[in-house]
């Protein structure tokens, strides 16, 4: 999964890292930080006290997991097929 994959359905993936991973995200502050991906690893570093190295870890993280989990729906898929 990619940035551009998140922002293009920023509703859904906000709950989701929200709930799974980054459970400060505050919605009142995503209008700014969402435009940016640097902007936003900033903006998980300061609200989840973290390095900023720590927080694109984390995000890094975040993505790769999802992306790992959509390929497992992708195949589940097309084994049903």
């Amino acid at each position: 999964m990619t940035w551009t994959d998140l922002t293009q359905n920023w509703g859904v993936w906000f709950n989701r890292m929200k709930s799974s991973r980054f459970p400060h995200l505050d919605e009142s502050a995503m209008p700014f930080v969402k435009l940016d991906r640097a902007r936003f690893e900033a903006y998980i570093a300061d609200t989840h006290q973290l390095t900023l190295t720590e927080a694109r870890e984390e995000f890094e993280d975040f993505l790769y997991v999802e992306a790992l989990a959509r390929e497992a729906i992708d195949l589940r898929a097309r084994a049903d097929a």
